[in-house]
């Protein structure tokens, strides 16, 4: 373990054994923290020392989401690429294109489309990526694969 990542584990209050683990609060794991804050070096690390990708927080949200959240273009391509599930539907059945989608984010839209995102998956309130698009380039995006 590098200095860095003790230092981000115990700066998070995370242990040092048990890396997979999601806090008391059920918000995050390690992994999940860092890539809400776009650390792709945090999370390079854990995945080398063999974090568990599907591992979920209390919503529901794996660490794709948190990386949508980020906007780390970097980071999103390096979990889809080791294989985190980029249509995992979480609490309210919602995916990472329908976040990306209602918080206008186009880029991580065509991101997400390119690396085989599903845009036909509904949420619990039967509304798909398209419906909930919050700008036109986002529902233009959609549109050109629905």
């Amino acid at each position: 373990m590098s200095p860095a990542l003790a230092e981000f584990l115990d700066t998070h209050g995370f242990p040092h054994d048990a890396l997979s683990a999601p806090q008391a609060d059920g918000r995050f794991t390690p992994l999940m923290r860092a890539a809400k804050e776009g650390r792709l070096d945090i999370v390079e690390e854990l995945i080398a020392l063999g974090v568990d990708i599907a591992v979920t927080n209390a919503d529901g949200c794996n660490a794709l989401w948190l990386a949508c959240y980020s906007g780390n273009r970097a980071l999103i391509e390096r979990l889809i690429a080791v294989g985190i599930d980029i249509d995992l539907q979480n609490g309210h059945g919602a995916t990472c294109l329908m976040y990306v989608a209602s918080n206008s984010k186009p880029d991580l839209v065509q991101l997400l489309l390119e690396k085989g995102a599903n845009p036909k998956l509904k949420n619990f309130d039967d509304f798909t990526a398209r419906d909930l698009a919050a700008s036109l380039a986002c529902l233009k995006l959609l549109k050109q694969v629905a």
